[in-house]
């Protein structure tokens, strides 16, 4: 049994293929104008609806599977009102495929690709069938999230925490693209990072588990405008980042004990971070490439949706 997944987020055009004896994810990053900060919707969408057939059929060709089953991302988060236009893409194309081969069409959420990949990959599949808690670090993300198995393979996720601003990953990429790097500037500024040592920390008051990241920007152009070099600013955004999510995720399994803690999103390809999560909390991270926007999380999902429809 064979589930090919489509994922069309805001940065990344993906297909998957996943199943018995097949595990392939291909995705391709969204052109980007240099010191652009992002894409407009429109934008997305037009690049997603040129690169899906060429991507999809490089997948056939690798994998020669027939799908039984396609699932896709059709929205960001599964929640009232969470919604954009470059998930269209991936929604057309699979439900194109499901008529065409007449086989079910599974919806997820963005999110919920993001955490199934995530398990996945830390070979923890089995942690999506009990509550546990979730990190979704990413471009447009920064969640605490308590998660229950919902039907049909779903995950219910319940934000208990997080950012009340800018993402995790907007700081990265501002950071980034402040100091002339391409955008997304998650991968140079890592590289950055291990030759810098931060000036100091990024500090916030906390309300529970919820925090403000917008000072943060303000604070490192206040260290870019100085002339503090860019290894030693990565370094602070990067140990700002790492010291922030680890101290909150010790608070909330202070308010939920035992439960076991899931890392996903692009922002937890950062290795420091995994590591530090890993070392303090045996969290499940996912590895780099399936940390980033992918669809194999997706066809997991689906492919794990139609063996339980199977019975």
């Amino acid at each position: 049994m064979i589930c090919f997944g489509f994922d069309t987020s805001n940065y990344t055009t993906s297909a998957a293929a996943f199943g018995d004896g097949v595990c392939v994810n291909k995705s391709r990053l969204l052109p980007v104008p240099v010191s652009a900060r992002g894409l407009r919707q429109s934008e997305a969408l037009f690049h997603h609806v040129k690169a899906l057939p060429e991507l999809f059929g490089e997948l056939c060709r690798e994998t020669g599977a027939k799908a039984d089953a396609v699932a896709v991302s059709d929205a960001p988060r599964r929640a009232e009102g969470s919604y954009m236009p470059c998930f269209l893409a991936g929604v057309n194309g699979a439900e194109i495929l499901s008529k065409g081969l007449d086989v079910p069409l599974f919806r997820f959420s963005h999110q919920e690709g993001h955490l199934a990949a995530a398990a996945y990959s830390a070979g923890r599949l089995s942690l999506l069938k009990e509550p546990f808690l979730a990190w979704h670090l990413s471009g447009g993300t920064t969640e605490l999230l308590y998660c229950q198995p919902g039907d049909s393979c779903s995950i219910r996720a319940e934000k208990i925490g997080g950012t009340k601003d800018i993402s995790a990953g907007q700081c990265v990429d501002r950071a980034g693209v402040a100091m002339g790097l391409g955008f997304p500037a998650g991968k140079e500024m890592e590289k950055l990072a291990l030759s810098g040592r931060a000036p100091k920390l990024y500090r916030t008051a906390r309300d529970g588990l919820f925090f403000h990241l917008s000072g943060m920007e303000n604070q490192f152009t206040d260290l870019i405008g100085k002339g503090c070099s860019p290894s030693d600013v990565a370094s602070f955004v990067l140990d700002s980042l790492t010291k922030l999510i680890v101290e909150t995720t010790g608070d909330a399994l202070s308010i939920y004990p035992g439960l076991p803690v899931l890392c996903s999103g692009g922002v937890m390809s950062c290795r420091k971070l995994a590591d530090e999560m890993e070392r303090r909390y045996g969290a499940a991270t996912a590895r780099p490439d399936l940390s980033r926007d992918n669809a194999l999380g997706i066809a997991v999902l689906g492919y794990m949706a139609r063996k339980e429809a199977e019975g």
